[in-house]
């Protein structure tokens, strides 16, 4: 039995916590939306998931650290769990079905357990280290993921979330030049395009900015499925405020464009 089977499990249990609760607030008439001293939205979803996770693991594991988007907390030098309560926030607020949420323990800086649970889109994510990354359809039988074989850039699969993110906080004539490098590029965002790295159904997703709580569950897909993770700079892990999710054989090559 994998070392962190009993974390993953309870990892699982927080997503079905999350799932009952965001299933019964999407697109409830009643769903009551504020914003984030950054502009960011949050509903009153996203707080009741968090609070329904912190409740159960207080009772599970109560000596764990817990970092969660929406009331905070730190990554301990130890175990901490880091959770988003829904990543695609403003897809829930409006009705679209591209959100989840997005569970990860971490255990002295690397993370060990992941899961992404997407209800709307009838799909869920999990890894543990040293296990594989696995994903289900529906509820049906766990499929391994694995990324893609693909070698060239110009054969290749883009994704991020939204370009004009780039001018901001990174450059965007540097994502452009990737994207006409690349064979086709699209927008899924979010959770989900790292998601599609690991299943192999594209090759790459960038993102200028991101959070602890947005990337450390999906890098552990990404590397458990044969993958690479990082930040622009080539940096590994999930905490240094940008990403780069690739097949492996591409990282090298996407990041001469992003730094060029």
């Amino acid at each position: 039995m994998p070392t962190n089977a009993a974390d993953l499990s309870v990892a699982l249990r927080l997503a079905d916590a999350a799932d009952e609760i965001t299933h019964a607030r999407f697109r409830a008439a009643d769903l009551v939306v504020d914003r984030k001293p950054d502009r960011s939205p949050v509903t009153d979803a996203d707080t009741a998931v968090e609070d329904a996770m912190r409740e159960l693991l207080a009772a599970e594991r109560a000596t764990d650290e817990i970092l969660g988007e929406e009331r905070g907390g730190k990554i301990g030098a130890g175990r901490t769990w880091i959770v988003d309560p829904i990543d695609g926030t403003k897809n829930f607020l409006r009705g679209g079905p591209v959100w989840a949420t997005l569970i990860a323990l971490v255990d002295q800086g690397q993370p060990v357990v992941g899961v992404v649970s997407a209800p709307a889109l009838g799909r869920r994510w999990w890894a543990s280290a040293g296990a594989g990354a696995f994903c289900s359809a529906f509820g049906g039988q766990p499929r391994r993921l694995r990324v893609s074989g693909v070698g060239a850039l110009d054969d290749a699969y883009l994704s991020t979330t939204d370009v004009n993110m780039w001018a901001e906080h990174h450059s965007k004539e540097r994502y452009l030049a990737l994207m006409a490098a690349c064979w086709e590029t699209r927008a899924f965002g979010d959770f989900w395009q790292h998601c599609l790295v690991a299943e192999g159904a594209i090759d790459l997703a960038a993102e200028p900015i991101a959070y602890a709580w947005d990337l450390a569950a999906v890098q552990l897909l990404v590397t458990e499925a044969g993958g690479e993770f990082g930040d622009l700079t080539g940096k590994p892990g999930f905490d240094h405020g940008s990403a780069l999710a690739s097949n492996g054989l591409l990282h090298a090559a996407a990041l001469t464009f992003l730094n060029a």
